[in-house]
């Protein structure tokens, strides 16, 4: 249900199931790159296990935060955005 009691029409809850399938998958291939980035020396060069574990803790680390704020930050977009009044036409102020 909306904040206002009514029920959310089908192309509303398709737009949130789209929003929300955006916000994971881009958020996961942001948390790939990133680590990829971060922990890819330790797979490419030869490093001591102390500096290899560092690496792939960090690129864990930052993975996660990156994983998390994108989620957040599409998700609060997409609701401050609000739904169009009638999906698949636009406003004459548009």
């Amino acid at each position: 249900m909306t904040s206002q009691g009514a029920r959310r029409s089908q192309a509303e809850r398709d737009a949130v199931t789209v929003e929300i399938g955006y916000a994971l998958f881009s958020a996961a291939f942001a948390a790939v790159v990133l680590f990829g980035a971060v922990a890819g020396p330790a797979y490419v060069f030869e490093l001591p296990a102390g500096a290899r574990r560092v690496l792939v803790g960090g690129g864990v680390a930052v993975a996660v935060a990156v994983f998390a704020v994108r989620v957040v930050s599409v998700l609060l977009r997409f609701q401050r955005a609000g739904q169009p009044r009638h999906p698949g036409r636009t406003s004459p102020d548009s």
